[in-house]
């Protein structure tokens, strides 16, 4: 094997490496293996070696080089006792088969693979792996080296961008990530290698992070080359933020999809409008359950985009046309949701007069809802200007929004059941009253919720009822879910013996729809707070998320291992504001008593008080762990 995608080396069938002298023998060698076959003429060969001033005796010592090759490689690399060099005329010329040399290889391969729809991956991976390094490496004032060497650097870089290609073509777009971002920090120049990492990334479902990429593209081609991205890159940016089905390897199938496609390879509609558009159908993908993903790191991704082109007005319409109800406390991307509150207020304080009143509430409450479950007084003071915003406006629906973030801040202690289920008692009334749908499941949720806090469980049933219709009729798959996890909990309220089942097919229905918020960790908390209120053995019950601080205690006591559980339990923190906060001041409690860790027990006290009268847990309507008062009375006594 004769390698030149490096220093010159020459090694033998077993890949030993074979001495051909000094460093005028591997200059003849490599001279010929650029010639790719053909003859050098002896005085060529003389020149390119030493120039226009050679020694003396140069032919003779050229003639010595290639006699000293022939008897170093012919019993290696020839075939059938042919020389690999042959003389032909007034020169030479290296005729071995195109196995043996490394660069030779390389063309062979990255050849065939282009001759195959999105090539070979294989293929280009071990074309891609006969490189060692610069090409001709020992030659590099060489200007006999010079052309092919660019050569072969420019078809190495295509051959990266065509093996990623082939890996998206493949539906492998993360293998292609890792190749391709090296790939364009080496190589900053070649559009298309950011278009590709770009491109994969969005396969990825990682929307904000290849919008982040062509940014990047753009910042590096105008601050060092003072040019604008083609139009491959534009044309990129603007499919990616509408999420044009073509992107995608699913292809186009129903008429909705057929529609947003050629809408999406339309020419004549604006960057701007293409913003607002995306930003409603994803508002109407996530309303629906349809949206793959975090559907709100999407939506920070084309904010961004918004105040990339530096027009407040649309960076306000499009923070406010994403009012999709929320209802977990818990924010289902962290990182996405502080982007899009300090987005919403840079565009408050961009705004001139902060806003119309009506945009200016819809901004507030953007705050109110991505705060949500954070420290500090920010999300219930936005909260609270933009409600009195909205009943100023006589707008309902736009009240129904600023009540949603109001609902969203009333989980900062315990005890607040009654105020959130005169929040929703509101909400379902505006939504009866002017046709509001979305409204409706909104406020029936809310009041589901409260009502199982408040234990009223009957009461809440036939808003699960009412769910269930709405779900069902309006296509909301998400409403079905809640309706579920009520019904498990009303089982295991009503010592059901297949409580832990319908848990478990519950816990099935959320997986997968889109709100990791809620998701996280529910399914075993919920096992492990029905084995707890039933005297159970606790048992194994999988990824408790972020609930494990709290459970830990009990799994500690019921393997008997008393001085880490009493450990476990002075390390408790507060719990998170949220829909499970009381059951877990339950659980801190209840292990504070056990263990006799007098001070948790006293903070667990004060923090349930105002929930004297609640479920433990209930508000959530997915687990209950019994009457607060049962857990007060222990504690005081």
């Amino acid at each position: 094997m004769v390698r030149v995608l490096g220093p010159v080396e020459v090694h033998d069938p077993r890949g030993h490496r074979l001495d051909v002298k000094g460093p005028r023998h591997r200059e003849v060698l490599a001279r010929l293996v650029v010639a790719r076959r053909r003859v050098v003429p002896v005085p060529v060969l003389v020149e390119d070696l030493w120039g226009a001033h050679p020694p003396r005796r140069a032919v003779g010592a050229v003639r010595t080089f290639v006699s000293d090759l022939r008897a170093a490689l012919d019993p290696h690399l020839g075939v059938d006792g042919a020389r690999s060099i042959v003389t032909e005329g007034t020169g030479y010329a290296f005729r071995a088969a195109t196995e043996v040399v490394d660069a030779w290889r390389f063309d062979a391969a990255v050849g065939s693979a282009a001759g195959r729809r999105g090539g070979s991956v294989d293929e280009l991976r071990r074309a891609l792996d006969l490189w060692r390094g610069t090409p001709y490496a020992d030659f590099p004032d060489s200007h006999w080296a010079h052309a092919e060497r660019a050569r072969l650097t420019e078809l190495r870089l295509a051959t990266v961008e065509q093996l990623a290609t082939a890996l998206l073509t493949a539906a492998r777009p993360a293998d292609a990530v890792a190749d391709l971002d090296a790939h364009v920090t080496e190589h900053p120049w070649r559009e298309e290698g950011w278009r590709l990492l770009a491109l994969a990334l969005y396969r990825c479902d990682r929307q904000g992070d290849a919008l982040a990429v062509l940014r990047r593209a753009a910042t590096r081609l105008a601050e060092e080359l003072g040019i604008d991205p083609g139009p491959a890159l534009g044309q990129l940016r603007t499919d990616i933020l509408r999420r044009a089905p073509h992107l995608d390897l699913s292809g186009v199938t129903g008429p909705a999809q057929q529609m947003w496609a050629a809408w999406g390879r339309s020419t004549t509609v604006s960057e701007r409008a293409a913003l607002v558009s995306t930003t409603a159908l994803l508002r109407s993908l996530t309303v629906h359950g349809g949206q793959p993903g975090s559907a709100i790191a999407q939506h920070a991704a084309t904010v961004a985009a918004a105040e990339d082109l530096g027009d407040p007005e649309l960076t306000a319409r499009i923070l406010a046309a994403y009012d999709v109800p929320s209802i977990w406390s818990r924010a289902d991307d962290p990182d996405a949701s502080a982007a899009v509150a300090a987005a919403a207020e840079r565009t408050l304080r961009r705004l001139p007069g902060g806003g119309r009143p009506p945009l200016r509430a819809r901004l507030l409450t953007r705050i109110a809802v991505e705060t949500r479950g954070l420290p500090g007084a920010r999300g219930r003071e936005a909260a609270g200007e933009a409600e009195a915003l909205a009943r100023a406006s006589a707008d309902p629906a736009l009240l129904v929004t600023a009540l949603s973030g109001t609902f969203l801040q009333t989980f900062s202690r315990a005890g607040l059941a009654a105020d959130r289920d005169a929040i929703g008692r509101e909400i379902v009334g505006i939504a009866d009253e002017h046709d509001l749908p979305t409204s409706s499941i909104l406020g029936r949720i809310i009041r589901l919720q409260a009502l199982s806090g408040l234990g009223d469980l009957d009461g809440a049933a036939a808003h699960a009822d009412a769910l269930a219709e709405l779900g069902e009729r309006l296509d909301r798959p998400l409403a079905g879910i809640f309706v579920a996890w009520f019904r498990a909990m009303r089982a295991a309220e009503d010592g059901a013996p297949d409580a832990e089942d319908r848990y478990r097919r519950a816990a099935d229905a959320l997986a997968g729809a889109g709100m990791p918020g809620v998701e996280t960790g529910l399914r075993a908390f919920a096992l492990a707070c029905l084995r707890l209120r039933r005297g159970d053995p606790l048992g194994r019950v999988g990824d408790l998320g972020p609930y494990e601080p709290w459970v830990r205690p009990h799994v500690l006591l019921a393997q008997q291992r008393h001085e880490e559980a009493a450990a476990a339990v002075s390390a408790l923190p507060d719990p998170p504001p949220g829909q499970l906060h009381e059951a877990l001041w339950w659980l801190a409690g209840r292990a504070a008593l056990v263990t006799g860790d007098v001070r948790v027990a006293a903070r667990a006290e004060a923090a349930l008080a105002p929930a004297a009268t609640e479920l433990a847990g209930a508000s959530s309507a997915m687990v209950s762990l019994g009457p607060v008062a049962d857990l007060l009375r222990a504690l005081r006594g």
